[in-house]
């Protein structure tokens, strides 16, 4: 599918054995985004979650894509994005976007340097697995051995000549805060996203904000209140409900998960909330009623 779309107006390069890159030229904007091999696939058209967003856009895309998480730690990798520098590649576009999730995220922000003033969107990025920066995330051993102090090795000096950094990340996963304060400057905007559960990107593609963002982005007005406007979406999205009632049930904060089960049951067809306020108001009657019984004796 990719190597017959790149055919007129672009390409599809193997880089090593576990890299390759695709890319269409389209117009003077140019998302580039790193993304892996095994969730491609899974996409329903199997095809990159960047290209969607240009396509809709009519942007020219570059996606960088792994087989597992590589990482991106390797030569022919650094090579390939040496070629595009020496070849002035990025300067053919008017705005240049680097996107990536976690792993990719990491890329993402590493390889920027590359494209001196582009916009960067990090989703729940790594700065770095050098043990001696990041013992404290255990959440990919092997990825330690790798050498994250050679070229295009650090994400957060990485990203210093860039335009506008965006670190998206949930602060209720203690390793994911970490890195994303490593990421600072004044043109790094942080913006947090508590009680989403599993990735960001599965999340934001479910709320559709992805291409919102980026929109943005490109536009220049991705700011904390264009954001604050696009991120209560959240209210429609039933896997962060199910998180916050989840939270105010496990806090015993009984008040405030009748005020959640009310919000959503007055907006939403959710049988679970409604049952759920059903529950908590017939208990609170119940309480009600055994302090009158105490009081009269």
């Amino acid at each position: 599918m990719m190597e017959g779309l790149s055919e007129d107006s672009g390409y599809f390069e193997q880089l090593g054995d576990k890299h390759w890159a695709f890319f269409v030229d389209e117009s003077p904007t140019l998302i580039v985004t790193f993304e892996q091999l095994d969730d491609i696939r899974r996409r329903p058209a199997q095809m990159p979650i960047g290209h969607d967003v240009a396509k809709a856009n009519g942007w020219s895309h570059l996606c960088l894509i792994s087989d597992g998480d590589t990482w991106y730690r390797d030569k022919p990798v650094y090579g390939y994005f040496d070629r595009l520098v020496d070849d002035a590649f990025f300067e053919d576009f008017d705005h240049v976007v680097f996107m990536g999730t976690g792993v990719q995220g990491y890329a993402a922000a590493a390889f920027a340097v590359a494209a001196p003033g582009a916009t960067v969107i990090a989703l729940s990025p790594r700065a770095t697995m050098d043990p001696a920066i990041a013992s404290w995330d255990k959440r990919a051993p092997k990825a330690r051995a790798k050498d994250f102090n050679s070229r295009y090795g650090y994400a957060p000096d990485m990203v210093e000549g860039a335009g506008q950094v965006f670190v998206l990340h949930n602060p209720d996963v203690a390793e994911d805060a970490m890195h994303a304060s490593l990421f600072r400057g004044k043109h790094v905007t942080h913006f947090r996203l508590p009680s989403l559960p599993g990735r960001l990107d599965w999340a934001l593609s479910h709320m559709r904000l992805i291409q919102q963002l980026v929109d943005a982005a490109v536009a220049g007005t991705l700011n904390p209140v264009s954001f604050a406007k696009l991120w209560r979406a959240r209210r429609n999205f039933g896997p962060y409900l199910r998180t916050v009632l989840d939270k105010a049930e496990a806090a015993g904060r009984t008040e405030h998960e009748i005020m959640i089960c009310r919000s959503v049951a007055t907006r939403l067809q959710a049988p679970r909330f409604k049952k759920r306020l059903a529950d908590l108001l017939a208990a609170q009657v119940t309480a009600d009623l055994e302090k009158d019984l105490d009081k009269g004796d």
